[in-house]
């Protein structure tokens, strides 16, 4: 299968710093994968989750994105190029969600697609839509200080889901939450990915590791393990991904059950 997501030689060197704070790193992400990145603070796992998105640029190294429209160059990109990627190919969740405080539920979602030349009235349907799936349809016109933590998420969640990105980068999406929430937002995470979507997160918690295709840890920069579930958990299956298919009705995570790999005949 080919990776919709490559890096090689990905190095990143911050000014004054006498260590890189990404050396040399080499992965690949295939399509339809939910990859978790962990590492002690400081060991350079939102950095990579930063130029592997094409937030950072790195000091040395590559990263190709297997866009739609064909291979992308990420680390070649200039600050615009990399905005139009971000803006076109990708979609984002953050600890704090990044959302606008002046802006609704439904605008903060419809935004992103009136970026891309949407009209309003038509993008603003849509982002009815993706809110109503995650369970917040009723609460499209409350602004972010009337919504919960896990609430203001699920507009996160919609916000990355509704420009049909197929790539989807979390950072800490459940860091800020309590434990049942944030098992509630990994729920519809996974969810995105059983439809198809591939999904970059990273994350302290080992119980969102667990629940992951693959766990990739990081130590001063550099990739010491890279894990898949199957040999995790002691299956025969030669290291193959396999994840949960989600049945989501109101924003909830009905059932799941175990399915095969996503792949290009899926979509």
């Amino acid at each position: 299968m080919t990776p919709i997501l490559t890096a090689r030689g990905l190095t990143v060197q911050y000014p004054g710093s006498a260590t890189p704070a990404l050396d040399a790193v080499d992965i690949d992400v295939l399509p339809g994968e939910s990859v978790a990145i962990m590492g002690a603070s400081g060991s350079g796992k939102t950095t990579l989750l930063h130029t592997l998105a094409g937030i950072l640029r790195p000091t040395a190294g590559t990263v190709t994105l297997a866009a739609a429209s064909g291979p992308v160059a990420v680390h070649a990109l200039d600050d615009a190029g990399r905005a139009r990627l971000r803006r076109e190919e990708l979609g984002f969740v953050f600890q704090q969600g990044l959302l606008l405080d002046e802006l609704t539920a439904l605008e903060n979602v419809a935004v992103a697609r009136m970026l891309a030349g949407v009209p309003r009235h038509q993008a603003e349907g849509e982002a009815a839509q993706w809110l109503a799936h995650l369970g917040l349809q009723g609460m499209e016109h409350r602004r972010l200080g009337q919504l919960s933590g896990g609430q203001a998420q699920r507009v996160a969640i919609a916000r990355a889901q509704v420009t049909g990105a197929r790539l989807i980068f979390a950072d800490e999406p459940t860091g800020a939450l309590d434990s049942t929430t944030g098992a509630e937002v990994l729920d519809l995470l996974l969810a995105a990915v059983a439809q198809g979507r591939t999904l970059v997160v990273v994350t302290h918690d080992p119980g969102v590791a667990a629940r992951a295709d693959r766990v990739v840890t990081l130590r001063d920069g550099r990739v010491v393990a890279d894990e898949r579930r199957a040999a995790r958990a002691g299956g025969s299956g030669g290291g193959e991904a396999v994840h949960r298919v989600a049945t989501v009705r109101g924003g909830q995570v009905e059932h799941t059950t175990v399915a095969a790999p996503y792949d290009e005949a899926r979509r």
